[in-house]
């Protein structure tokens, strides 16, 4: 018997391929969406949203994917959980191996498989992920007026987080594990003239400190000496980079240097005709929610009129 070829399929649930589901379900193209390891994306570990229009009291990041996935559901999103292994994008239609060893034909794919903020992986970052532990300034420094916050790493997204922290932290400081930044010159000039920010070389977090209930300060530890230095704070912001989630395209689809999925400009094509990509897996410079969501009706769009232009 002949299998099923989808018209599309969406690889990720976060607010990109929620969005697209969306758009393409309107069009009465029956999307198939793969929910990926973590159904819901990065916001299903935020516990407050408030700069997502709409939401004036704010929302929790669960209680916002809950309410797009029930939205793509309306509109006949078909949702599958798993992840994707493998992709064969040298066939026609392209062929999709989920993690149970199942296959899905498709003729257009769209990409939403986001990227994850590299951590440190010591226990207590998890615990107070959410409680004064972050990997984004511009979702969360709103909530640290007046305070005391850390911020670890050394190249030029530290520079970027420590500086629009200062907007409202009282006092930031700039943890690096080696003696010098590797910012470029311009960043790391403009974070030293800032009277807010204070710096920390040749130190590694050893335990973030806390309550039980939120982050109370750092303990630090001196990479020569090895001597631990405990310190007070209200909020720990990791700035060590992000890794797209595309490692099962490597070699078949055009990507940059980090990783991320190439589009062509003013559009969400890759660089294989029928595939899409959208969110953080293609957008290494805003990573917000709502630029996620607008790249996810982008790739909704051309994936409708690619699939126009070969019936």
């Amino acid at each position: 018997m002949e299998r099923e070829v989808r018209d599309i399929v969406i690889i990720g649930t976060g607010p990109a391929g929620y969005t697209a589901a969306i758009y393409t379900g309107r069009a009465n193209l029956n999307p198939l969406v793969i929910d990926g390891y973590q159904p819901g994306g990065q916001l299903m570990i935020t516990s407050e949203i408030e700069n997502f229009p709409g939401f004036p009291e704010g929302i929790a990041g669960p209680e916002l994917m809950g309410r797009m996935r029930d939205q793509a559901a309306k509109f006949n999103a078909e949702f599958v959980f798993g992840s994707v292994t493998e992709a064969d994008l040298s066939r026609r239609p392209f062929c999709l191996t989920l993690e149970d060893g199942s296959e899905v034909l498709a003729r257009s794919v769209i990409i939403a498989t986001g990227a994850n903020a590299k951590w440190l992986g010591i226990e207590s970052e998890d615990r107070y992920r959410g409680r004064g532990v972050s990997a984004c300034a511009t979702c969360d420094g709103f909530f640290f007026r007046d305070s005391t916050v850390f911020v670890i790493g050394g190249g030029d997204t530290a520079m970027e987080e420590a500086l629009y922290l200062t907007k409202f932290a009282s006092r930031v400081v700039l943890v690096h594990r080696r003696e010098e930044f590797r910012s470029s010159k311009i960043m790391s000039l403009r974070a030293s003239k800032n009277p807010k920010i204070t710096t920390m070389l040749s130190r590694t977090v050893d335990e973030i400190l806390g309550d039980g209930q939120k982050v109370t300060g750092i303990r630090l530890k001196h990479v020569e000496t090895g001597e631990l230095e405990e310190l007070p704070c209200d909020g720990v912001f990791m700035a060590i980079g992000h890794a797209p989630n595309a490692q099962m395209f490597a070699g078949q689809i055009e990507t940059d240097d980090y990783g991320y999925i190439v589009t062509k400009k003013a559009s969400t094509e890759t660089s294989v005709a029928g595939v899409f990509a959208c969110g953080d897996v293609q957008d290494y410079t805003y990573r917000q929610a709502v630029t996620a969501v607008g790249t996810g009706c982008m790739a909704a769009v051309d994936a409708e009129r690619f699939l126009e232009s070969i019936r």
